[in-house]
């Protein structure tokens, strides 16, 4: 670039643009996950930035890669992307482009010249321009959930070669083919940066007060991390960065420990993210639209409701999802947010395209608009499985719901089949057996078993439920309903049972029970029994 270029960049570009109104603040919510006591805990947090204040950037959405697979995936990605750059920009945040190795394509470019000419920073932070391969020594510690040391290519050997062939003969390096960022996702000179350089990307954003970060792109487990620009150095530097959790991949080669599906990688990248180093967001929940998924992951959605302060289930619930669902479930939490309204629920729209809802919520009273979201999720006949206080989920002790909030008084008998009235004394021991034969309870012992925590009462059950799983309290004749199926008046498959205690996940029966009557809720009508 010639020297009075950068002279004029510098002139026009030394001072932030003022925008003529105040755009209105972005409301939503993070997501992070911390070990507990019993378990793995997901907590959302609300939160509330200033558009003015705040970058997306877009982390090395190249127009090519080595691996053909994951050019496949970015191509799919793109067009969420650039509406939510568009949406993003059209607010007032600022868009960062930054596809690494590319910048020789945009000399000139007025985004480019834009990116050079901010003024160096004085806090400037030492090694902003290096890659960071660990935030601290925790991260180190635990290391990666999955294992990339092959680079991650997740091609078939004759789908690679073709696809090098392919680029050679386009004149292309074969092991590093990216040229600029992919078209699909619209560059705006007049507004937009373009840098991949760590020192001019924190200078630009001091220049114009940016205090919070969003990051898209890929590979989460790489460049999304390491960059001078990526998770870490925004973290370890002061900026509340987060990562748009719809909006990246991974590169993991499913060949690979714990040889899960690539995009199962991807999620325990994201929750080792998460956990280490800055919390993820849902772009729909930020910038509105639907969130990505990708079209080519077989697994059904498990939308998995966690709201009760008694039994631990924050903790226990995620924990067994992780270790025991994962593969056959892309399992999405919605929790409540931070805050003294423990019934205001974060990523309720995961039910616009959930197969199965797992709930497990005591007396809370979401938000109208919440609670609407479990209706309509019912009404369009999505399967259904409760746990222990999921019978009275959304129903307070002789209380009106506060302004704004909505219970669902017959949720129990039309949804669940349930007749909760009540439990016998937590002091009294348990035990419970099977029943009735049906898919969720093939395998299970036929014998007694000890159960954990009360013995609910729920006789006699409405019509139609049938009952799988019978208890006793110890001293008491009347035996009671432990578990049962039946079908939501949508069509819906429903599965409940009073089992959920911490002990009852440590068993050997109910960690079973719950997989089975998973996997059986989000089965084909043509297998149900």
């Amino acid at each position: 670039m010639k020297l009075p270029n950068l002279l004029l960049a510098t002139a026009a570009f030394a001072l932030p643009l003022l925008s003529p109104a105040v755009e209105p603040d972005l409301v939503f919510a993070s997501q992070r996950r911390q070990p507990g006591e019993a378990g793995l805990e997901i907590t959302a947090a609300a939160q509330t930035w200033k558009p003015a204040e705040t970058a997306l950037i877009l982390c090395d959405v190249w127009d090519s890669h080595h691996c053909h697979r994951a050019v496949l995936r970015v191509q799919e990605l793109a067009p969420r992307m650039d509406a939510v750059v568009r949406e993003a920009r059209k607010q007032g945040v600022l868009i960062i482009h930054a596809p690494s190795g590319c910048m020789k394509a945009y000399e000139g470019h007025p985004a480019r010249l834009r990116a050079q000419a901010a003024p160096m920073a004085p806090n400037l932070p030492e090694g902003i321009g290096n890659w960071l391969k660990w935030i601290d020594e925790a991260e180190e510690n635990a290391g990666y959930p999955v294992d990339a040391s092959d680079g991650g290519e997740d091609d078939d050997p004759t789908e690679h070669e073709a696809w090098a062939k392919e680029l050679a003969a386009k004149g292309l390096n074969p092991k590093a083919p990216w040229t600029r960022q992919i078209d699909t996702i619209g560059i705006d000179g007049e507004k937009d940066l373009i840098s991949d350089s760590g020192v001019e990307i924190w200078n630009a954003m001091e220049q114009r007060g940016i205090r919070n970060v969003f990051l898209a792109g890929v590979h989460a487990n790489m460049c999304v991390l390491g960059r001078p620009f990526g998770l870490r150095q925004l973290t370890r530097h002061g900026k509340n960065a987060i990562l748009l959790r719809d909006l990246t991949d991974a590169m993991y080669n499913p060949a690979m420990s714990p040889q899960v599906s690539h995009f199962r990688g991807t999620e325990l990248i994201l929750g080792h993210i998460e956990r280490h180093v800055c919390p993820t967001a849902l772009s729909s929940d930020v910038f509105g639209g639907k969130r990505m998924e990708f079209s080519n992951d077989p697994r059904p959605l498990l939308a998995i409701m966690i709201g009760e302060d008694e039994y631990q289930t924050w903790e226990t619930l995620p924990r067994y999802a992780e270790d025991q669902l994962g593969s056959a479930f892309r399992v999405r939490y919605v929790v409540p947010k931070s805050g003294e309204n423990h019934s205001d629920f974060a990523n309720t729209a995961e039910l616009e395209a959930a197969k199965v809802l797992l709930v497990s919520v005591r007396r809370r009273t979401p938000p109208v608009a919440q609670l609407d979201a479990v209706r309509r999720f019912i009404n369009r006949g999505g399967s259904v499985v409760g746990i222990r206080t999921a019978s009275h989920a959304f129903a307070l002790r002789d209380k009106v719901p506060p302004a704004g909030a909505a219970d669902w008084l017959d949720w129990d008998a039309t949804v669940l089949g349930g007749n909760y009235q009540g439990h016998h004394a937590n002091t009294i021991a348990t035990s419970a057996h099977v029943i009735s034969n049906h898919p969720v309870t093939e395998g299970l012992p036929t014998t007694l078993f000890p159960t954990g925590g009360s013995l609910y009462q729920n006789t006699p059950l409405p019509v139609g439920s049938t009952v799988l799983l019978e208890g006793q309290a110890e001293g008491i004749a009347q035996a009671e309903p432990v578990a049962w199926v039946r079908k939501t008046p949508a069509g819906g498959r429903v599965f409940y049972t009073s089992l959920g205690h911490p002990a009852d996940f440590k068993g050997a029966v109910f960690p079973l029970l719950l997989k089975q009557s998973l996997n059986w809720a989000a089965g084909s009508p043509e297998r149900e029994r």
